[in-house]
This record gives structure tokens, sequence and C-alpha cells, in this order.
């Protein structure tokens, strides 16, 4: 892959034992085309070599504010100047609470007070080091003043123990940082909301009834709002995915009732709505106090309907709000779609089919067909949901378009 763009990225490294994953990283993207120069702490030199580093990005390597050399621009503001975007992965502590404090006391640091450029930072540290409130204070400090970090992740950490705080890997990091970088105006000053994944509603303490919604849909929706310039808010059930762009702000529910709380708290100021989440129909009419005990006769359960959030949404809009909703059929498809697509008032409907062996839930493909309010109506490919994202997001701007 070329990037005919020719952007200017600026990795900075510091001193921890993830910084051997910033080689990957830097490889990534001299390989897609980038233009690539790295800022060192002199710390991050005990675990990466100056050698290696200018040898995988053909560029100098910038660790020291003192060295004389040739190039007669102080460094720190010529290489601010330089970056279109600059990376910071590893981000120890120490650099995120230094940062936070304003001290520039290396070249890294140096830079990131100089530049005016996105920063992205992918924390990494001990898991009790990253809870710190210290720590978390630092975070959100940076992250008011328009940092964007890429979220550290539970696992095996280099010290011996298990929790949050390993650096995510180069490829996610890349991946996120690309998508912004080639992302686009297209839905720029627009408020968009998704809702993804299922809900769990209760029976007792321990026990839920749940459906096998992973959430990936919408949280691939949500990416690509964002790339194209949206105010992304998701809303999202029980999953284990997380958010590749920083500036998505996630909001994590449990049943139908949480989902419907939060989703008529941010659907009445979004542009745009994608109700892409499993919602149950039906929850428990009383939820048991104490885990219920195995009985010889059986249990009964009585349900009760949730309340619909799609077609309140629907019913409640205002002028200019394009709604869409999702279908999953399993007979009747195009009918119960589009009867779907009236009853609930909404602008487009988007049919998952089950009877495709690549589509459903807990799969990285679907399929889907995009039917409007006019009647028009688009059938696409088996493909995966990231794509198939691209092409509903597509769909809704063409309308919005109109």
């Amino acid at each position: 892959m070329t990037n005919s763009n020719n952007k200017h990225i600026v990795i900075g490294i510091t001193g921890g034992i993830a910084a051997y994953k910033s080689l990957s990283l830097i490889r990534l993207f001299k390989r897609a085309g980038y233009e690539v120069k790295v800022a060192a702490t002199q710390h991050a030199l005990e675990f990466v070599t100056p050698l290696t580093v200018e040898t995988l990005s053909q560029n100098k390597l910038y660790t020291d504010m003192f060295e004389r050399g040739h190039e007669i621009d102080v460094q720190h503001i010529a290489l601010a100047e330089w970056a279109d975007c600059v990376i910071v992965a590893p981000a120890t502590a120490n650099c995120i609470g230094k940062l936070a404090s304003g001290i520039a006391d290396d070249a890294l640091l140096t830079l990131l007070l100089a530049t005016t450029k996105p920063v992205f930072m992918a924390p990494a540290m001990n898991c009790n080091m990253y809870e710190h409130p210290a720590v978390q204070a630092n975070l959100q400090t940076l992250k008011e003043r328009g940092i964007r970090f890429i979220e550290a992740q539970s696992g095996f950490l280099a010290c011996g123990t298990e929790g949050k705080g390993r650096m995510e890997e180069p490829e996610r990091i890349f991946e996120t940082v690309t998508r912004f970088l080639e992302g686009s105006d297209l839905l720029k000053g627009m408020k968009a909301m998704v809702s993804a994944g299922p809900t769990y509603e209760p029976i007792d303490p321990v026990r839920f009834i749940g459906n096998h919604s992973s959430g990936l849909m919408g949280f691939e929706l949500a990416e690509e709002l964002a790339r194209q310039g949206a105010e992304v808010t998701l809303v999202s059930g029980p999953t284990h995915l997380t958010c590749s762009n920083p500036d998505i702000h996630r909001v994590d529910v449990k049943s139908a009732q949480d989902m419907y709380e939060q989703c008529m708290h941010y659907g009445p100021e979004a542009d745009i709505i994608i109700m892409a989440a499993a919602v149950a129909d039906y929850t428990p009419k009383e939820v048991a106090p104490q885990k219920i005990k195995k009985h010889e006769e059986g249990l009964q359960l009585e349900l009760v309907k949730t309340k619909d959030i799609l077609s309140t949404l629907g019913h409640q809009r205002h002028e200019g709000q394009l709604i869409t909703g999702f279908a999953l059929e399993t007979e009747n498809e195009l009918e119960n779609a589009k009867g779907k697509l009236q009853n609930k008032n909404i602008d487009i409907i988007v049919l998952n089919s089950m009877n495709n062996p690549k589509a459903g839930f807990n799969k990285p493909t679907n399929q889907v067909t995009m039917i409007d309010r006019e009647g028009q109506m688009i059938q696409g490919e088996a493909k995966s949901k990231t794509e198939v994202a691209k092409e509903i997001i597509q769909f809704i701007i063409r309308k919005l378009n109109k």
C-alpha cells in the first residue's frame, strides 16, 4: 500500500520495555509510504538502539536537545512544524506526568509542548501505576487538552503481573492513526449517536437473558462516522470490543432500560442516529434479589416488553434528523424490513439476513440490504464489517446531501 499524501509522522519513544514494539510501528508507517522521524528519550535508548531506529526510519534520530549538528533550525521546533501527527508509543507514566505539568526537560517533551499538530499517546506501564490516581488525573488533564489516547490493554505484563497497562499492538495504533489522517470532513460539525452490542436482562444477580451480538457492526459504524468527521457517541451493550478512534465518546450500558435511558439522553441532539444494537424485546417482570436455586419442577419466568427505543426516537425526531435502524430477519425478510421502516418512522432500514452463512452474529463479515423511505434499495455483497460500515455511511451521506 502506498500513501499518496506523503504524510509526515513523528514517533516518540520513551523508556519502557514496550519500546521494542515501536520498531514495528516505524516499519508499518514506512511500508505504507509515510515519512517517519523519531524522537526518543535517553531512557528509551536502554531498550532500542539509535542505529536500529535510524535504519528503519531512514532518518536521523532526535534525542539530544543540545547536539551540535549541521542543521541550522532548532530541532524541536523544526520537527514540530514538519510533523502532521505525533505518536508517543510507549508513553510512560513519567512522560505523561511531565507533559501534564508542562515540563520540557528532554527533546521529546520539548517537541510535544512545541507542536500544534494532533498528538496520540499509547500508555504502557505496570497495572498499579496505570490505576494510580495521579496517573489517571494526568491522563484526564491531557485528554482535556486535546491529546488522543490509544487505550492500554489488559494482559500479562513484563513485570510479571497481569492487568491493564500493556501498550496496544502496533497494528492497532497504525490503524487508529491512519484512519484519523485519511479521514474526511464530510460530516464535520455533525453529531451522531450509534447503538451497538447486546443487552443483558437480569433474572437474578447471576443470570441474565441475552443474545449473541458481538457489537462489531455498531463499532465499525461508529469508527467510520468519526473518520468522516462526525462527533460520535457510541452507546454499547456488554462487549469485549474497544474503540480505535479515541475521539469516540463511549457510553457502556447493560440492560434494555439502560440503553433506552442513554439513547433518550443523547439521541435528541444527534443529527445522525444509527440503531445497530440487538436490544432485547422482553425482560423479566421481576428480578430475584438472590440467586435462584435449581428446582426439580423447573422454572417459569414472566416476561414483559421492553421499551421500543427505535420507534420512540423515530416518532420524537426533530427536523433534519436522519435515523437508521437495523432489521435481523429469518423469514419474509424484505416485507418485514419494509414494515419496520414505516412503523418506526425512520429514514433507512438495514436488513441483515440470517440466511446468509457469512452474515449474522459473531462473524467478521456481513451482507446487508439498505432500503430508504423513497423505495431505493441497495443489496450489498458479503464483505468485512469494516467495508459494510463504509457502504452504509456513504448511503447516509448521499441521503443527507439530497
